[in-house]
């Protein structure tokens, strides 16, 4: 236990408070009072805890005392974190031939890497406390009334999506859907998101979500530069300022010059422009007739993109119709909170022509085994995770629970419904209008949706000061222009206030009156929209809450998740996502929060911030944090940009050469191409280290040239590398800088420090190590920590100003809100708090321990592919299933899918190595499932040796029949040559009355590929193959 000298100021530190408002805990009962340092406290004292603001945490060292052993702390988070209890932690070491977790450590973490001291941190807080103090951190933040728009608005929330979705851990805490026999909820739910995007936007296709608005619209400019090969993009001044400053620093590290002029500014003359972005309505308000630049653009081999908004397309003239290539922005405004800048989901949409150079994950139709159509990620080949630096992007996780929020609100509400909202909106805006003119004040412009750009009639702080009284915040232009957006939650008496902050006398009601019924607004002009949208089927039946809560627990029990099984996939991290992690998201404090509030008012999340980047700190052995970035695959990219920007400040600009291992995460090359680097790959050696004469012999070719190497520690492979203090010595020998992939930082937190041995910057996966869930697909979290030397370089914002902020000398904006996606950091927040120094170390001995135990049970069925220098792998292990292919026509597919029969989602299949399969248990899983796990491989085995040895057929055999369905078990025609017990049924812990049923046969990717469809099918495929048999 810490000292009281000691952790005094670390707890005060922590709580931002003042001494005179101390709790202090006197043998367990607190004693509220003022202190005073002449009062003393006498070490011998027996006083143990000090409760600040809700934290206890260890105060005195002190003898041992009667009180403890009678009223034991019963609440000790890590133990329902940890999967395995003593005695079958004692059994795995015995199984390994080890007498204690500290040897098997010894004998896997090379010795000079190792931390030899204890972690500075605050002591474990139980659920109940930490969630009380972090409430009282959030009531610091003021919930005021946003009307600042620029992207970020008010939203309704509908109840039973929030309920039964958001705060569903069976939605939470899915995969990305890789294997689609067991991810057909959440594809369909994509599907509908990316129909919804096609049918308002009117394009042709659209993805299932990219990062934020700012992301999408880089990536539109990299596809622009891609098709064409043109090296200038241009950018109207009036989209969002932070969707500029992404777009410019994107196009600054690949070379793309980018101009901003207005649409009467833009020359095509000279055939040398890959493309032009512009917003509409843009991000004063005003809607405009662009037409006649996407002409424009096209006669000079140029494509149009368009940042657009989803609720205003319901009203306004969509893009598509007016020859637009690309359309992006944030779906924020349909049923997601504010969450102070993230997570929201972004749209992107492009033209048929394009399909195969869009970004980001897409959902298709295909159909399965039986014939039926059904739903997977279509045109994989485009992604990193395959194509790595000759990817169309680097990214990997998206935002798909928010996606699948947006999808559920469309469909709650359906066309007519948006439509509702939309012409309120717009209603809304129209009588602040009217009533800012009678009060003397001037409209920049006289067409808009939902936003107001006003030239005050009298001093502009006047009218801030009178809107600080009612608690609202307006966006300022300059002293003399303030903009007002509204959203579907203004009502009557919003109108009324803001009519008294500008100086109006009338109020809402009366403007109304003598506005009448006559069409207004955009609803009797050419921008009227005409169309109609969301016509399918699915978005015009589940408009009660009892049919929308129906169907999306329908299609939740199609998809496994945490909540039914482990989900063992290497390199992923799926641990447990607590409920008290969880709970705080949606707050109303952290929840309705614009990310462009004065800072005063969002103390509570500056205090999550500096509290989170001090811990993470400590954890890394790094000096600065910045959560900008919104996905691992944002903060790799972030991390080489700083590196290349702190080249570029040394005069070293002629640096851009990466050298990165074969067996590489595939945004590595990806980011490396995105941060202009070149990427260069470096051979593995057979024990799936770095190939180090390899790499020397690289390193002194492009020696003059080398910028950085790129490296994962543990490896991708699944072992810590001896010579990894080495390799970041020989790096830096020659100039270069060490990035280190934070993928598997889950192997380290509390052994080893990747700042202390080497690196110079990692990215973390708060959605891997720090408990964020994936999601189905995102969110993530990819801060990056950088050594001091880098921490000038950090990313900026042109909206809000960074404590790390150095303009001159910033790498530039990676995402649209100045913190990411801030609204999950209490996540991991409560995590660390909870878990404190000694049970995050635990955490990890116990991810490598159970991972050495499933290596030792597997080890005589199958070949584990690599293991460290003592022989035991880290936190995750190959097993090499490709001799399979040779002897029984069996891969490692195969036995993916077999798997799905025993209950369980597959491992990682195919990477790093192809034909293997990748498994990473995680500490939260206790050894009942793993043997259960490495019971259903070592049966599949048998059933293996079954073809080899002749006893079943090599084509019809349950692994190449699998996954098997109720509709195919309980059909009168079986006529395979296994049994249907065999079949469904393998194991006794598979029971009928808990088993996961596949709701579809295996997936034919091929056909998928090949008859795209990624909208929408006929209502008929969606009803199960099941349903369909008892309807015959």
């Amino acid at each position: 236990m810490q000292k009281c000298a000691t952790s005094w100021g670390l707890i005060s530190r922590a709580v931002g408070i003042q001494s005179s408002s101390i709790k202090l805990c006197f043998r367990g009962r607190v004693l509220m009072g003022r202190w005073h340092a002449k009062d003393g406290i006498n070490k011998s004292q027996s006083i143990r805890y000090i409760s600040v603001n809700g934290i206890r945490s260890c105060a005195v060292s002190t003898t041992s005392r009667q009180i403890d052993k009678i009223l034991p702390r019963h609440d000790d988070f890590s133990e329902r974190h940890i999967g395995p209890g003593d005695k079958e932690k004692r059994e795995m070491l015995g199984t390994l031939g080890l007498e204690s977790i500290e040897e098997l450590i010894d004998k896997t973490v090379p010795s000079s890497i190792r931390l030899r001291r204890s972690m500075k941190m605050d002591d474990p807080v139980c659920e109940n406390e930490v969630l009380e103090t972090l409430y009282k951190i959030a009531s610091k933040n003021k919930i005021w009334r946003s009307y600042i728009g620029m992207g970020y608005y008010n939203c309704s929330v509908p109840p039973a999506i929030q309920r039964n979705l958001l705060e569903n851990s069976g939605w939470v805490t899915q995969y990305t859907p890789y294997q689609p026999e067991v991810s057909q909820g959440r594809l369909e739910s994509l599907l509908n998101y990316q129909t919804m995007v096609c049918d308002l936007t009117g394009m042709d296709v659209a993805n299932a979500s990219l990062l934020d608005e700012g992301t999408a619209a880089a990536e539109a400019m990299q596809l622009c530069h891609r098709h064409n090969k043109k090296m200038k993009f241009y950018i109207d001044p009036r989209c969002h300022p932070q969707t500029i400053a992404v777009v410019q620093t994107r196009a600054n590290y690949i070379g793309v010059i980018t101009e901003l002029k207005h649409p009467h500014e833009m020359d095509f003359s000279g055939k040398d422009v890959s493309g032009v972005l512009f917003q509409y309505p843009d991000t004063e308000g005003r809607v405009e007739d662009f037409a006649g630049l996407v002409d424009r653009a096209h006669q000079n081999g140029a494509l149009a993109c368009c940042a657009t908004d989803l609720l205003a397309m319901c009203v306004l003239r969509p893009p598509g119709e007016f020859g637009v290539d690309i359309t992006l922005g944030s779906s924020q405004r349909f049923g997601v909170p504010l969450c102070y800048g993230g997570p929201h989901a972004a749209f992107f949409g492009v033209k048929g022509s394009l399909i195969r150079m869009m970004p980001g994950r897409m959902v298709g139709v295909t159909r399965d085994a039986a014939g039926k159509e059904v739903y997977r990620l279509a045109l994989q080949t485009r992604e990193q995770h395959i194509r790595r630096d000759k990817a169309t992007s680097n990214i990997c996780t998206a935002q798909a629970l928010l996606a699948n929020m947006a999808a559920m609100y469309a469909i709650y509400h359906g066309s007519q419904g948006l439509k509702h909202i939309a012409k309120r909106v717009h209603n809304a805006t129209l009588i602040l209008s009217e009533g800012l003119k009678r009060a003397g004040h001037k409209l920049e412009h006289e067409m808009f949706f939902d936003t107001l750009k006003i030239q005050c009639g009298v001093a502009a702080k006047e009218i801030r000061d009178r809107a600080a009284q009612r608690q609202m915040n307006l966006r300022l232009y300059s002293d003399d222009v303030l903009g007002v957006s509204l959203d579907e939650t203004v009502t009557e008496r919003d109108l009324d206030d803001l009519l008294w902050v500008f100086g109006c006398e009338s109020s809402a009601e009366l403007i109304a009156e003598k506005m009448g019924d006559e069409k207004r607004g955009i609803f009797g002009t050419p921008f009227k929209r005409t169309s109609s949208f969301l016509s399918h089927t699915v978005f015009n039946s589940y408009h009660s809450e009892t049919n929308i809560v129906r169907y999306m627990k329908r299609l939740e029990n199609k998809d496994i998740s945490l909540v039914h099984s482990m989900i063992p996939l290497g390199s992923c991290t799926m641990k447990l996502n607590s409920s008290s992690e969880l709970s705080p998201i949606t707050w109303k404090e952290f929840a309705n929060v614009h990310p462009f509030v004065p800072l005063d008012q969002a103390q509570g999340y500056q205090q999550l911030f500096r509290e989170l980047e001090r811990d993470l700190c400590e954890i890394t052995g790094y000096d600065k944090i910045s959560f900008q970035p919104n996905s691992g695959a944002q903060g790799e990219y972030a991390g080489l940009a700083a590196i290349k920007a702190f080249l570029n400040a040394k005069g070293e600009a002629h640096r851009t050469v990466s050298v990165a291992p074969k067996s590489a995460h595939g945004t590595n090359p990806a980011s490396a191409q995105m941060a202009g680097m070149k990427i260069q790959s470096v051979e593995v050696d057979k024990n799936g280290s770095i190939d180090v004469a390899h790499l020397k012999a690289m390193v002194d070719k492009h020696k003059e040239n080398l910028a950085a190497i790129m490296i994962t520690y543990p490896s991708t492979n699944g072992v810590f590398e001896e010579n990894v203090s080495d390799v970041c010595d020989l790096i830096h020998h020659h100039g270069g800088q060490v990035y280190l992939d934070g993928a598997n930082m889950n192997a380290q937190v509390g052994l080893c420090r990747p700042g202390d041995y080497g690196s110079d910057v990692s990215h973390l996966n708060l959605h891997k190590t720090f408990c964020i869930p994936h999601g189905g697909g995102g969110p993530g979290m990819g801060p990056i920590g950088v050594k001091q030397h880098l921490a000038p370089y950090l990313p900026s914002h042109p909206v809000i100003p960074l404590s790390s902020d150095d303009m001159a000398r910033s790498l530039g904006t990676i995402s649209a809100a100045p913190w990411g996606s801030s609204a999950i950091l209490p996540v991991s927040w409560v995590y660390i708090k909870m878990m404190g120094a000694r049970g995050l170390k635990h955490a990890t001995e116990i991810a490598i321990l159970n991972a050495n135990y499933m290596a030792k049970r597997l080890e005589s069925k199958y070949k584990i592919l690599y293991r460290g220098a003592r022989g035991f792998v880290a936190h995750e292990f190959i097993l090499d299933v490709r001799p399979f292919k040779k002897s029984a026509n069996i891969e490692a597919v195969d036995v993916a899918k077999r798997l799905q029969d025993y209950g369980f989602h597959a491992p990682t299949m195919s990477w790093p190595v192809s034909g293997t399969l990748m498994i990473e248990p995680t500490e939260s899983e206790d050894k009942a499932e793993l043997d259960r796990f490495c019971d259903a491989l070592v049966n599949i085995r048998q059933e293996i040796a079954d073809i080899e040895e002749g006893r079943m057929d090599s084509r019809i055999n349950p692994l190449k029949m699998s996954p098997h369905t109720l509709a195919c078990i309980s059909s009168s025609n079986w006529d395979r040559p296994y049994s249907r017990e065999a079949a469904a049924f393998p194991l006794p812990f598979v029971r009928p009355e808990s088993k996961f049923w596949p709701t579809i046969a295996r997936i034919d990717d091929i056909y998928g590929d090949q008859h795209l469809v990624c909208t929408c099918p006929p209502m008929e495929v969606y009803e199960s193959p099941f349903e369909q048999k008892m309807a015959s």
